[in-house]
């Protein structure tokens, strides 16, 4: 039965997907602008029912209710000026076939909703925002933590959708929180690619999945990481109380449920160090006990924390204030650079507001941390630029091991710009080479066709040779908008 559930709504999307093929970009970008519209005109029943199921505070859903409004227009934004079509010519020449380029749709798209970001990475999420901005229809499958805040997002799209006059068939909604659901969609052939934001075990199933079909198809898969924060010996020594209060504000805001958690950090051992713990210490002792997402992620929480107080060689700096059954505690732990080293379990991530401070022998142990550490998210440099200048290969090494490199700051700030690469290599997403926040989130979905010698009526009109849509091209190896 699941399975032909899943057939008659893929059918359906494909519809939907030629439909946006035949969309001219600046069409495209205003049907996104009519989704966006639709999304914000929902009013105070849309916040309340995400704070009824995600326990999340209603200031944060408001924030990101415009993030998620911000992103489908930045995104449409970016479409119309055809930067993705990436259009490409080279004409013919004596004893050279007339060559032409550009980017388009691969299809229809699986999205899978994430848990902590009901708005901004769910139903009307940047997923959603860049598959059909890349002129792919979606399938959504709903996320089961907040299943009533998903279907009044579903009802804005549709919305949209008929305020601009596009059929259903561009967005399909799946309720259910069964895995041959889930299972059934990536394995459609019609469907060709997957979005996923969650938990490793989560992610890598579905990329296991995708890569055994068939017909192999991608599956941006973006699976958290621990973030680790590499403290600098004079900008430690300069600021252990202002990192201190950085560090686990970071840590615990939401409830330590970012991707971006900075669960780890590392620093040479000395005068430095202590103070630093002191302050850390005195900072987490003023947090609140507060509620988890859903009773799934609180139950992983207190496993993971239960996990590392069993490991040999780590010790509870501080907690914060008593957790009950219901409510998450924070907490910091302690352990040293060779116990790191030599204990995999220590490099996991608890998702949630626990920190592991990494007491190193040396500044060579904590390089040797770094060239253990698998791919990540962020990376985060907590230095002075003489710290840098002398730590020269730490910040080439880094750069090999995450998607995005922080000066000083914490990693928790996740910008919606052209600038931001979210995403990290394996394990924290299947595809370093992509993000999934940022206009750029519309390359996961796009793939090259090359026409030759065509006659320029039946080109796409990215390609055509007076550029009706005057968006900028490479010319015969030439940059220009003409």
């Amino acid at each position: 039965m699941v399975h032909e559930q899943i057939n008659t709504i893929v059918q359906q999307s494909e519809a939907g997907y030629q439909y946006l093929q035949q969309l001219s970009l600046a069409e495209r970008a205003a049907l996104m602008h009519a989704i966006a519209d639709a999304v914000e005109a929902l009013d105070e029943t849309l916040i309340q029912t995400a704070h009824e199921e995600s326990a999340l505070p209603l200031a944060r859903l408001q924030g990101e209710k415009g993030r998620t409004v911000g992103q489908w227009r930045s995104y449409a934004n970016a479409i119309r000026t055809g930067i993705y079509a990436e259009a490409r010519i080279d004409k013919a020449g004596e004893g050279k076939a007339d060559i032409r380029k550009y980017n388009k749709g691969i299809g229809p798209v699986a999205v899978f909703g994430a848990s902590n970001f009901p708005f901004a990475f769910s139903t009307a999420g940047g997923d959603t925002a860049s598959a059909i901005g890349a002129g792919c229809s979606v399938v959504f499958k709903e996320h089961p933590a907040h299943p009533r805040t998903s279907q009044l997002m579903a009802q804005a799209i549709a919305k949209g959708l008929a305020s601009y006059g596009a059929p259903e068939s561009v967005f399909t909604y799946v309720q259910g929180s069964s895995h041959a659901i889930g299972e059934a969609l990536v394995l459609h052939p019609a469907i060709k690619a997957v979005a996923f934001t969650g938990s490793f075990q989560g992610g890598k199933a579905l990329f296991d999945l995708g890569a055994k079909r068939a017909e192999p198809i991608p599956v941006f898969s973006e699976m958290g990481s621990v973030n680790p924060v590499f403290a600098f010996p004079e900008y430690l020594a300069a600021n252990p109380q202002t990192l201190a209060a950085q560090y686990i504000g970071s840590l615990t805001l939401g409830v330590g449920q970012f991707c971006t958690n900075p669960g780890v950090f590392l620093a040479v051992s000395g005068e430095a160090f202590q103070a630093f713990k002191l302050a850390v210490s005195a900072e987490i002792n003023n947090i609140s006990e507060a509620k988890m997402l859903h009773e799934g992620i609180q139950k992983a929480y207190d496993h993971g924390k239960h996990k590392l107080t069993g490991q040999p060689e780590v010790s509870l700096l501080a907690t914060g204030q008593v957790g009950t059954a219901t409510l998450a505690q924070a907490a910091v732990f302690v352990t040293t650079g060779k116990a790191f080293l030599t204990n995999e379990h220590l490099s996991e991530e608890v998702f949630g507001p626990t920190g592991l401070l990494v007491e190193c022998a040396d500044a060579a142990e904590m390089y040797h941390i770094l060239d253990r550490l698998s791919g990540q998210l962020t990376i985060t440099f907590a230095a002075t630029d003489t710290d840098v200048a002398e730590h020269k290969n730490f910040f080439m090494r880094a750069q090999e091991k995450c998607g995005r490199l922080l000066f000083n700051g914490m990693p928790t700030g996740v910008e919606v710009v052209y600038g931001m690469h979210h995403g990290g290599p394996f394990p924290a997403t299947t595809d370093a080479r992509f993000t999934s926040v940022g206009p750029d989130a519309v390359k996961r979905f796009l793939r090259p066709v090359s026409f030759q010698n065509w006659p320029n009526t039946f080109l796409p009109a990215e390609l055509q040779e007076e550029n009706p849509l005057q968006i900028a091209r490479i010319v015969d190896g030439q940059y220009r908008i003409d």
